[in-house]
């Protein structure tokens, strides 16, 4: 396992535009399945080879929460998105014209609906982005309706916890409100396997794209910002 470190220039936040945001990178080659899950208990994410954290000096809006997926109770709205007529594929994440055409219209739409930045995604992008680094742990699940893919969702799986990497889909399909099913989808799998904990990514309390998240409470907060040799504080949202 190589790991080079770098820490990016403060820049706008994409968040939060009247702040800055700054984040610590590692860029690691063959990472090993419990470093992973060192990093990611205490606090950040991956896309390929890179992982992050926010490490912003005058905010702290973007907090790091956890579903116990043991414990977790689907409500009864949950349970009727669960039915949904949508069949799950699982495989290694892949780059295809259908997953870029998808993920193209996904953030065209994103613009329109909460004002994305839009940019129209390269292949090597994609690939950089979603599919390198894997690994051992990185998955695809992908979501059909008949024969058409009209949802993907990254997804890291480790031992004991699983992190939602990320998710688009095809909007003419909101009926089946795929995101949400995507995350209950991971839950449910998770409660199948015995893997006790749910990594959905950053919450932004009442922010209009990451406010969502609050659907599934209730979860757990890391409450702390640790490095590596430190000890992790989780409480209870």
């Amino acid at each position: 396992m190589e790991i080079f470190e770098l820490v990016q220039a403060p820049k706008v936040c994409s968040y939060l535009p009247d702040c800055e945001a700054t984040f610590r990178y590692f860029y690691i080659q063959g990472c090993t399945p419990s470093f992973y899950y060192k990093l990611l208990d205490r606090g950040w994410r991956r896309f390929g080879n890179y992982f992050f954290v926010p490490i912003c000096k005058e905010c702290n809006a973007c907090i790091t929460i956890r579903q116990d997926c043991e414990s977790f109770v689907f409500s009864k709205s949950q349970k009727r998105i669960l039915k949904n007529p949508l069949t799950l594929k699982i495989c290694r994440p892949r780059v295809t014209q259908t997953h870029l055409i998808l993920y193209d219209q996904y953030h065209k739409r994103m613009q329109d609906k909460k004002g994305w930045d839009y940019q129209n995604i390269t292949l090597e992008a994609y690939y950089e982005t979603f599919v390198q680094g894997y690994q051992s742990f990185g998955y695809e699940f992908d979501y059909y309706y008949g024969e058409q893919l009209v949802g993907v969702a990254l997804v890291d799986i480790l031992s004991n916890s699983i992190s939602a990497v990320y998710c688009y889909y095809d909007h003419n399909f909101e009926k089946f409100s795929i995101g949400t099913y995507s995350i209950l989808k991971q839950i449910k799998i998770a409660k199948e396997y015995n893997i006790k904990y749910l990594y959905p990514g950053y919450w932004i309390k009442n922010h209009h794209s990451m406010g969502y998240k609050e659907r599934f409470k209730p979860f757990e907060i890391l409450s702390n910002r640790p490095h590596l040799n430190e000890e992790t504080i989780w409480i209870k949202e």
